[in-house]
């Protein structure tokens, strides 16, 4: 039996204390007033991006044409008129020049509103996709009943324990946004919906009430599955026969159907809808590859600690050897589709869809080239060769990495809709990873003391345990 020693539960929970402390910050320092969002963005140098100064040339492009609109008439009035014309032409003007400008700041404090909230709900979903990219793999691994990971069947179940308390704040946060306590989702506010009519013709797939409902669904799906997979796992080890690992065979490979159609869903409602006039048919395989990666990743980095502390004795160089390749496997398959979703809208050059580009290559140009390097090129170098693949220091090195790439990658899709080119990597950032790395490794690390660390009567754990090439 694992015990969580004292020293990884304290570190857990100074990580949750000090990321809440950080989060309570992040948000009281928020702007309330329009005035304080203006010293914010002052203070940060004025964004990353272009957007304010977009913003001006659209504002007086609409200056002058409202000025031009007034000067046709003033030409046939009659000549003790013209003053009266042209001082409504002025007044016009200003008025549609303070409108502009109004709207332009409002749009500001909201997205700077948005920012601690943009950065709660980015770490959350993060850290969630890893225990669901670990549920697909461990129902993957159950339904092709495969001979060489059995020793690692309660390290998986250990780490999709997280989808309980993982799974209950993202809805939180779904929830808020439904209540309007945020403007993550655009599409949710009735003002911005009433002009215009792109939004309005996805209301019937796009509305709080079904939006929850399927959120419903999907935690409760997934949940469900690991509750009741996991019952059959822990019975099959006093069982006298196969019963329960046949069970668990065909409720895994029903699983998957369940799961591929919900996680793609998924990904069009938490993320995708961020940007309700943007989409792509790759976008759920994409967000697959990234939890996937991401799940197997942390398996072999919980896989590797386990072994330090004298645990999984049986666990050998091969299995660490399958994990890697897998690492690597799905880095080259994240990259694919990264690059046939961008090659094939940025060749189009369809100015609904290459915008999503445009705006974060313009505003986002770190994040976004470093995420690439991150998750593609670093395990492309650091895992091609085979016998680095057996270095357990080698790949916790690389495992970093591509976790810390796929966190951005996530960062990439929420954060530039959420809170435009106001972003920075700061307290809110920060803080939110440190109190979510606190949680995951609580509630991991105590699953993991409430059963045997290596099951018992699986039929194929002999074969696991000799595992060697």
């Amino acid at each position: 039996m694992y015990t969580f020693s004292n020293r990884l539960k304290i570190a857990s929970f100074i990580l949750m204390a000090v990321g809440a402390i950080g989060i309570a910050i992040g948000f009281l320092s928020a702007p309330a007033t329009v005035a304080e969002a203006k010293e914010m963005v002052a203070a940060h140098g004025g964004g990353h991006g272009e957007s304010h100064e977009l913003a001006t040339t659209d504002h007086g492009e609409q200056s002058h044409a409202s000025e031009s609109a007034h000067d046709t008439p003033e030409h046939h009035a009659p000549k003790g008129e013209h003053a009266d014309l042209s001082a409504h032409g002025t007044e016009t003007s200003h008025a549609s020049d303070d409108q502009h400008s109004s709207e332009h700041d409002e749009h500001l404090l909201h997205q700077l509103q948005n920012k601690p909230w943009a950065a709660l709900y980015v770490a959350a979903f993060f850290f969630f996709m890893i225990a669901l990219g670990v549920l697909a793999f461990y129902a993957i691994q159950r339904a092709a009943q495969a001979g060489w990971s059995p020793l690692l069947f309660r390290v998986m179940e250990g780490i999709t324990a997280y989808l309980v308390p993982g799974g209950i704040i993202v809805f939180l946060i779904l929830v808020a946004s439904v209540a309007h306590m945020n403007h993550l989702f655009v599409w949710m506010d009735p003002e911005v919906v009433a002009h215009d009519t792109i939004i309005q013709g996805k209301a019937g797939y796009l509305n709080g009430p079904f939006f929850l409902v399927r959120a419903t669904i999907f935690l409760g799906g997934w949940i469900a599955y690991r509750w009741y997979s996991r019952k059959l796992s822990l019975a099959q080890d006093t069982a006298d026969d196969n019963t329960n690992f046949v069970k668990n065979f065909r409720l895994s490979a029903a699983f998957l159907v369940f799961y591929l159609v919900t996680e793609s869903m998924m990904s069009w409602d938490w993320i995708m809808s961020i940007d309700p006039h943007w989409f792509s048919t790759l976008f759920g395989w994409y967000i697959f590859a990234s939890m996937f990666v991401s799940g197997i990743t942390v398996i072999a980095l919980v896989t590797i600690y386990l072994k330090s502390k004298g645990l999984l004795e049986q666990v050998n160089d091969s299995h660490i050897h399958d994990l890697a390749k897998f690492m690597f496997g799905i880095s080259i398959f994240w990259t694919y589709l990264w690059f046939s979703q961008f090659m094939l809208i940025w060749y189009s050059n369809i100015p609904e869809e290459v915008t999503y580009y445009v705006t974060r290559i313009q505003d986002y140009n770190l994040p976004f080239f470093g995420m690439l390097a991150m998750n593609f090129i670093f395990p492309l170098l650091l895992l091609m060769n085979s016998d680095y693949k057996r270095v357990n220091w080698f790949v916790v090195m690389a495992g970093i990495v591509i976790l810390a790439g796929h966190y951005l990658d996530i960062f990439n899709a929420i954060m530039p809709s959420a809170v435009g080119d106001q972003w920075f990597i700061g307290l809110p950032e920060i803080s939110a990873i440190l109190f979510f790395a606190g949680l995951f490794i609580f509630t991991v690390f105590t699953a993991l003391t409430k059963a045997p660390i290596t099951p018992k009567r699986n039929p194929f754990i002999e074969e696991s345990k000799h595992f060697h090439y």
